[in-house]
């Protein structure tokens, strides 16, 4: 049955901001293929180029490389041209998904709520951002992920040193308008919406210590809500993935607010897949261990649609 998926390479590492994150996730990946019997290798880009790939000849890739150059369009439109199959979107979805403000226009433009946005620059007009996208606002890279750079601003004195540490990771920075509530995630493998899961963090900011080191944040699973609101998110999830393109696998981002009207935040095309990651969680719930969700991730390379 291994047979099917020839020699697999499993992209992590790289050169982005989320490098450390990459390795974990590509490493767990790399582990579970092969107890599972299958040829694979682990392949760091930032070591030999895309040319040490190509010389490794894989029949397939698994893409574990989060942020620029892994998840961003760029390396998805390498593989086609080597005509290499991969797990995850295509060029265009993955462009897309990593430019938080361009995935807000999209979804905007199909009536799917998202909150309100603006680009900044150093010498903004703090009051007139305030007085367009009110408080609390969140200040964030547009092309990072793993909440690399991001601040909660309460007063309009607190904008400028959070534009400027957005900008240690972007030369776009945004802010957005801040739905106080509860955050969700919903993570999509093929045609199956996995269960939701809230995300309840003790600080009350879902940043990187919390995704990655912490052992306070709190994952619930079940969420919480009724049938009928969590399938709506799903629902609402599916549409927001599906209109960048999105394909394979992926995971949405969430807030509800007090009100309880669900609001985008943004997309994530190559999720982590570390200990403290997600998609496995919700994987699991659903009954689905991670080295069945990494082939079912990986199965998603056989028979590719046009992306």
């Amino acid at each position: 049955m291994t047979a099917i998926y020839g020699r697999v390479a499993v992209l992590y590492g790289g050169s982005s901001a989320e490098r450390e994150v990459s390795l974990k996730s590509g490493g767990a990946v790399l582990a579970a293929l092969e107890r599972q019997g299958i040829d694979a290798i682990g392949y760091d880009p930032a070591e030999g180029g895309l040319s040490g790939l190509e010389a490794l000849a894989p029949d397939r890739v698994f893409v574990a490389l989060h942020g620029r150059g892994g998840e961003d369009g760029t390396l998805q439109g390498a593989l086609e041209l080597l005509g290499i199959p991969y797990t995850g979107s295509g060029v265009l979805a993955s462009a897309l998904g990593m430019d938080k403000q361009r995935t807000k226009f999209v979804w905007q433009a199909l009536g799917l709520p998202t909150p309100a946005s603006r680009l900044l620059e150093a010498d903004a007009d703090w009051d007139g951002v305030v007085a367009e996208l009110g408080l609390p606002l969140i200040v964030k890279p547009v092309h990072e992920g793993s909440t690399l750079g991001i601040s909660i601003v309460d007063g309009r004195d607190a904008l400028a040193a959070a534009y400027r540490e957005a900008a240690r990771f972007d030369a776009r920075v945004m802010a957005e308008r801040f739905i106080v509530g509860e955050e969700y995630t919903v993570s999509l493998l093929g045609d199956v919406i996995l269960p939701a899961i809230r995300v309840e963090v003790p600080g009350g900011f879902y940043d990187y210590e919390a995704k990655y080191v912490s052992n306070d944040t709190l994952y619930h699973l079940p969420c919480g809500l009724s049938a009928t609101d969590e399938a709506a998110l799903g629902a609402l999830c599916r549409d927001a993935f599906e209109a960048i393109g999105g394909q394979g696998w992926g995971r949405v981002d969430v807030m509800r607010d007090a009100r309880g009207g669900f609001w985008l935040l943004e997309v994530n095309t190559v999720p982590g897949m570390t200990d403290h990651s997600l998609v496995p969680q919700a994987a699991a719930h659903a009954g689905l261990d991670f080295d069945a969700l990494v082939l079912r991730i990986l199965d998603t390379t056989l028979g590719l649609p046009d992306r």
